[in-house]
């Protein structure tokens, strides 16, 4: 009896499983739903809104080797600021090299830093590190550009490296001519 029990068990299951009755009529058509992000530019639904900037900073004593420099317009809580230096040319195409900051040199004499911080209505760009800046060369320190690209809180969920300029550029669909300049406080 005990070996018949399962083997009733699997016919009925089986039985069940087979009946199945006619569809039934189609539903009316529902209502047609928004646009869903896509989470690529170019794509319907896509409504991203970011804002760029440029700024050249003079880093010296005189300016306790900081530059603050004032948004065109407040960002609202939640965004995020990506900054990126100008470190230099690709020889063979005079390609600009961007690297996001904070960056971190080294140098015999100590460790050199280029660093940001943010609010809703300003940046300031600034030297930090254990080294005396004092001994710095021109080139760390005079005529340094900066890229800054405002990621708005909104912003679609998707997998980008922030710290590759060029994917940042072609993500968030940003030219050259998107750049405004601004000058510090």
């Amino acid at each position: 009896m005990k070996r018949l029990f399962p083997i009733f068990g699997l016919a009925f299951l089986m039985i069940f499983q087979a009946c199945e009755g006619p569809a039934g009529p189609a539903g009316p058509q529902g209502p047609e739903g928004p646009q869903g992000l896509q989470g690529v530019p170019g794509d319907d639904g896509f409504n991203f809104v970011g804002t760029t900037y440029e700024a050249e900073a003079n880093f010296n004593a005189d300016n306790d080797y900081g530059e603050l420099f004032a948004f065109p317009e407040e960002l609202f809580e939640g965004d995020v600021v990506l900054v990126y230096r100008l470190s230099g040319f690709i020889p063979e195409t005079e390609s600009p090299v961007w690297r996001q900051i904070p960056q971190t040199i080294f140098f015999e004499e100590g460790v050199l830093m280029y660093n940001f911080d943010f609010t809703t209505a300003d940046f300031a760009v600034f030297l930090d590190g254990p080294i005396d800046f004092s001994i710095l060369g021109p080139e760390w320190t005079d005529q340094q550009i900066f890229r800054i690209v405002v990621v708005p809180s909104d912003f679609p969920d998707g997998r980008i490296d922030f710290s590759n300029y060029e994917a940042v550029m072609t993500w968030l669909d940003i030219e050259e001519e998107d750049f405004v300049r601004i000058s510090s406080k």
